[in-house]
């Protein structure tokens, strides 16, 4: 026969008494209140937010500008085997002398006489009042162009960096000198083309000589952004004859097309049906699709090869750094290629937290702006925006952005289609496709989107910014 002992009290266990329903019973009768589904990737979107959106009707926006002179001011591409450096021919055709230049036999001969050279930092390159002996590419690493200031000092006239290049002077000019000196910031390579080489192929080329010579002469009338002139006569007295003109217009001005984001949102019926308290499964699992939807549109807008805003600035707007990290020197020359009614700086928030170092170690403290009832930093009063779409390189570098916004200031804008079938969101649409056999039901998501720059100087990038070095 078995003995039952009975267990022993909580007072002989030690321990008080149980007086009440223990809450860990009592929870089990109670109604549990729940969030709806977070979502970490949720940025703030500041560029969808602050971006001025168009009508696109049809898809397309064709951006119309006055005529301008392809002035050659773009940036030239190289090619390695090893730390063994080559230009590439048909990219010589962006220095301002060889534009327009098809002959790639000649081509292909000059690049093969640029030869490769090595400088540390602090070298000089070339000296001022120096007969100009060569054409310089530089591949990789930073310079500065010096030149004599006002007053006898010299003063740094620019900062020059990968694909850009010195001496072109050299292809046009009979007998030129430098009127500035190069001196390297960084290690640098660079690609060398002397004149002798230059002036050796010339001699044995018709079209090379035929082409430089109708570069010599020079483009039409034209005015400081290279568009074609428009002639105005102003403080003259009497009847003077008046000048006749009229404003050309580019010919193949560039058309922007919608792009699109899409994907297939699959809910079971089952789900749909049964588990819709106290929230609808089917509108919150279409709100976390749509925010994805959306970060994705805002990294397209930045990142985009055909429209971002990263490989769509000009060439004469993007600027390097002067010594590395961003600091209140180098935003303010970014608002120099700006200047026109900034809107807003767009830039990674660890760059936006380098430019907070700099400023520290300064003694500068920039004030906050409010947008919308939210406290942002800013420089000389201009929002500087954070934005995680902006990549940082595995050298710890990033981009910061500044850009002019809305149709009327002929700058950056957004482009949509308003009154899509199905539309959910302005330039968004939400169609049903349907049930499977599996009862699965099936969305088609799908946002249309695109930015232009209708100006050139409506948007600028400080490029190669250092956010990791440490003070």
């Amino acid at each position: 026969m078995t003995e039952t002992v009975a267990p022993e009290s909580d007072v002989e266990a030690g321990q008080p008494q149980q007086l009440s329903l223990a809450a860990a019973a009592a929870r089990n009768l109670a109604t549990t209140t729940k969030s709806v589904p977070q979502m970490q990737g949720i940025t703030s979107r500041w560029l969808l937010r602050m971006l001025p959106w168009v009508e696109a009707s049809g898809g397309v926006y064709r951006v119309n500008r006055r005529l301008s002179y392809a002035v050659g001011d773009g940036r030239v591409s190289f090619t390695n085997t090893g730390a063994d450096v080559r230009v590439i021919p048909e990219e010589l055709c962006e220095l301002p002398s060889l534009r327009g230049f098809d002959d790639a036999s000649v081509l292909s001969a000059l690049a093969e006489r640029f030869e490769q050279r090595e400088y540390q930092a602090g070298e000089v390159i070339v000296e001022a009042g120096q007969p100009t002996d060569a054409l310089y590419l530089i591949v990789h690493g930073k310079v500065n162009k010096i030149g004599r200031g006002e007053y006898g000092d010299d003063t740094v006239l620019d900062v020059m960096a990968d694909g850009e290049h010195f001496g072109e002077q050299l292809l046009s000019e009979s007998e030129p000198t430098w009127d500035f000196t190069v001196r390297t910031v960084t290690p640098c390579t660079v690609l060398r083309l002397p004149d002798q080489s230059f002036q050796q192929l010339n001699g044995h080329s018709e079209s090379l000589r035929e082409h430089i010579r109708r570069a010599r002469a020079g483009l039409g009338p034209h005015n400081e952004h290279g568009e074609a002139d428009v002639a105005v006569a102003s403080g003259h007295d009497g009847e003077p004859v008046l000048p006749g003109t009229y404003v050309d217009y580019e010919l193949s001005p560039r058309e922007y097309e919608l792009s699109v984001a899409q994907t297939v949102l699959r809910v079971h019926t089952r789900v749909a049906d049964l588990y819709n308290q106290p929230m609808n499964q089917l509108e919150q699992q279409l709100r976390l699709t749509i925010e994805a939807l959306r970060e994705r549109q805002e990294n397209e807008l930045i990142n985009n090869r055909d429209f971002g805003l990263l490989h769509n600035a000009d060439f004469s707007q993007r600027i390097h750094t002067r010594s590395g990290p961003p600091t209140p020197d180098d935003l303010d020359e970014l608002l120099a290629k700006v200047w026109k009614e900034p809107a807003f700086f767009l830039a990674h928030p660890r760059t936006i937290a380098a430019f907070g170092r700099e400023c520290s170690r300064r003694g500068v403290y920039p004030t906050s702006v409010d947008i919308n009832g939210n406290k942002v930093p800013s420089w000389r009063g201009v929002p500087l925006l954070p934005s995680n779409k902006i990549g940082i390189s595995p050298t710890r570098t990033s981009s910061i952005l500044l850009m002019r916004t809305g149709e009327q200031s002929q700058g950056v804008i957004g482009l949509h289609q308003t009154g899509l079938p199905d539309e959910y969101q302005p330039g968004l649409s939400v169609r049903f496709m349907g049930i499977s056999e599996q009862a699965i039901m099936s969305y088609l998501v799908s946002a249309y989107y695109s930015a232009a720059v209708l100006v050139p100087d409506a948007l600028a990038v400080l490029e190669h910014v250092e956010i990791g070095r440490e003070g």
